[in-house]
């Protein structure tokens, strides 16, 4: 499988994993790139100790290219960037901010990098900047999605469209069937996050691990706009920030209050079901089980060769 991304990347799928918060740890993100496609570290959890130890385990444990994901506005990330030009990591996706901040500060030091956007004029915005590739990811994702709430579906043709270098899809995307989907709409690569969370190889907690599989179609839903749109799972902690939706008193003072600190810890990492804030994709509806990361790279590309194999002639 051949495209500018798996040459960008020198991979041999055009697959990343998402560089989650709580979840993107050594472990996955070299399994990931074990198995052919690209790993990546979440450093928005990560203190910056933290993130060079698992710099250098990731290198223990593959040979093969990993980088690491920076949400930009989160707190320590100049230091994170400190990290990887010490350590000397090759690719960094960046996210949740302005990609000119970084982008000639580390492709000074032969760094590539990726910007994550959900829209066309940002998508225009990082290529400007410089980066060398773009993610565009659809209001479907777990993560940092745009208050438009554009889908995967209409958000990658229409980046395609206004952008000229390698571009990635995300949202939405955690089967073949998907992954062609996304190829076919004009991306040259994927990158999947919900699916990930659910391998052996994820650092979250066994119990977000079993309520993602749990989970069905609508069970998930996007909010928290007002302070940095997330897609979460319903539990106890949801209903409360519904409740201040449907009061009419969602400001973001108030909804800063009710959210607090470590609250995405809580849930996905010390397995609070209840009180912590739980954030996946919409398509945690078709993850019916918990894997290693072989057996989802098994399944992924089954399932796009034989869905390629099955698509009407002529």
């Amino acid at each position: 499988m051949n495209t500018r991304i798996t040459q960008l990347f020198d991979i041999k799928y055009p697959i990343i994993q998402g560089g989650m918060v709580w979840a993107s740890g050594w472990r996955l993100a070299s399994a990931v790139s074990n198995a052919g496609g690209l790993g990546l570290l979440g450093a928005g959890s990560m203190h910056p100790d933290t993130l060079a130890e698992h710099i250098n385990r990731c290198k223990q444990a593959t040979d093969k290219p990993f980088g690491v994901n920076i949400p930009i506005m989160y707190p320590e990330m100049d230091k994170a960037i400190e990290v990887i030009l010490r350590e000397k990591v090759k690719i960094v996706f960046t996210s949740a901010g302005n990609p000119k901040l970084w982008t000639p500060i580390l492709q000074k030091e032969g760094v590539k990098v990726t910007h994550v956007v959900s829209s066309s004029t940002f998508a225009l915005k990082a290529q400007e900047a410089g980066v060398d590739a773009v993610v565009a990811e659809g209001f479907e994702a777990g993560g940092h999605n745009g208050r438009e709430e554009t889908t995967t579906l209409v958000l990658v043709p229409a980046v395609r469209q206004h952008v000229s270098i390698p571009l990635i899809a995300a949202g939405g995307i955690a089967t073949g069937r998907a992954m062609l989907a996304a190829m076919a709409l004009g991306a040259e690569g994927v990158q999947i996050g919900s699916r990930f969370v659910a391998t052996t190889e994820a650092s979250v907690h066994e119990d977000f691990k079993q309520k993602v599989v749990a989970s069905g179609e609508g069970d998930t839903l996007l909010t928290l706009k007002e302070l940095a749109p997330v897609r979460l799972l319903k539990n106890h902690f949801f209903e409360q920030v519904k409740a201040l939706y449907d009061a009419g008193n969602a400001t973001p003072e108030r909804l800063r209050e009710l959210l607090g600190s470590g609250r995405t810890k809580r849930g996905m990492f010390e397995g609070d079901m209840q009180e912590g804030e739980l954030e996946i994709g919409q398509v945690a509806a078709l993850i019916n089980k918990v894997q290693p990361v072989s057996e989802v790279f098994k399944e992924l590309l089954t399932e796009y060769t034989s869905a390629l194999e099955g698509l009407p002639q002529g």
